[in-house]
């Protein structure tokens, strides 16, 4: 049995107890690791390169959210979870900014928490439910990603798990080109667009094109107001 090991990041040293206790008995869960701040966290994070990290957003040294993205760039393999005392909008809109895999408030019964950590640990991503879950945060997001997509600070400050070249390829799924016309745009064969598609719903996890759209989107990976890119399409380009 392959072993999900977890870093627990908080301050308080009974919270971090509470976590071992709560995850003691499953045998495919390890605590590999604890840190109290955001440095320590990060050395931690290189010595023991954990699948899953428990992550606190108040740390005495360093935010939280500075912690996530220095540790999705590092490590990108491993799972964030984000942990808070009170769920609020924009902590959750910053945290998927950060490239957490999901957000969840303290109060969590243990029971729900090894399910969290054994997900993530599977690679999904649990934030977007916390986003669907709440229409209007769903719409306020969406509508932030969509303004924030206008400036050059997305591109360095928003985690992907997509390559330059898939991101490039989504793009051109969101604004309606067919496989054949992005081969096009791109110079690149139909086949090797076939295979970034591919790879792009494999990463997300998602079953197709539309529901990549709406993911990358809502993460502020592409945008819908390139009207460059629309006037390079062929009128025969309407649907996804």
């Amino acid at each position: 049995m392959n072993q999900i090991e977890i870093l627990v990041i908080d301050d308080h040293p009974l919270f971090r107890r509470g976590i071992r206790w709560s995850i003691e008995e499953e045998e495919e869960l390890k605590v590999v690791g604890e840190a109290a701040s955001g440095q320590e966290a990060i050395r931690l994070s290189d010595v023991h390169v954990p699948d899953v990290v428990l992550l606190d957003l108040n740390l005495p040294d360093m935010s939280g959210l500075e912690v996530a993205r220095i540790l999705k760039r590092r490590h990108p393999q491993a799972g964030v979870i984000v942990l808070t005392m009170h769920e609020d909008d924009e902590q959750l809109f910053n945290a998927i900014r950060a490239g957490a895999n999901a957000y969840s408030t303290k109060d969590i019964d243990p029971v729900n928490l090894v399910q969290l950590i054994r997900r993530v640990g599977r690679g999904e991503y649990l934030i977007n439910e916390n986003v669907l879950s709440r229409p209007f945060v769903a719409s306020k997001v969406l509508d932030q990603f969509r303004e924030l997509a206008q400036i050059d600070e997305v591109s360095s400050t928003v985690f992907s798990p997509l390559t330059p070249r898939e991101v490039e390829i989504l793009d051109s799924v969101a604004h309606g080109n067919s496989n054949k016309e992005i081969a096009r745009l791109l110079n690149i064969s139909d086949q090797t667009v076939k295979n970034h598609i591919t790879s792009i719903l494999r990463k997300l996890a998602v079953n197709d094109r539309t529901q990549a759209v709406i993911y990358a989107l809502r993460h502020g990976w592409i945008k819908l107001n390139d009207d460059a890119q629309q006037r390079d399409q062929p009128d025969s380009a309407k649907s996804v």
